[in-house]
């Protein structure tokens, strides 16, 4: 499982978003991850992905695909 299915399972299966409207270009809030929600997140990627997020600037008006590119360098 990649790092985008892996981030999607967790919006879908920890917030009940509906797993057809994560997209890369939905914004987080839209979604229904608001900023507590948004660190909720960010600490599950971090303990599921081994990844530190700590220095990343998310809020919940970035996408889907913002979120994604912020994992990914961190996992680089």
């Amino acid at each position: 499982m990649d790092i985008a299915e892996q981030v999607r399972a967790l919006l879908t299966t920890k917030f009940g978003v509906d797993p057809l409207s994560v997209t890369p270009e939905a914004p987080l809030r839209k979604l229904g991850v608001d900023s507590l929600a948004l660190e909720e997140l960010r600490l599950l990627i971090e303990d599921g992905l081994d990844v530190d997020l700590e220095d990343v600037e998310l809020t919940p008006r970035d996408s889907f695909g913002q979120l994604l590119a912020a994992v990914h360098v961190a996992a680089a």
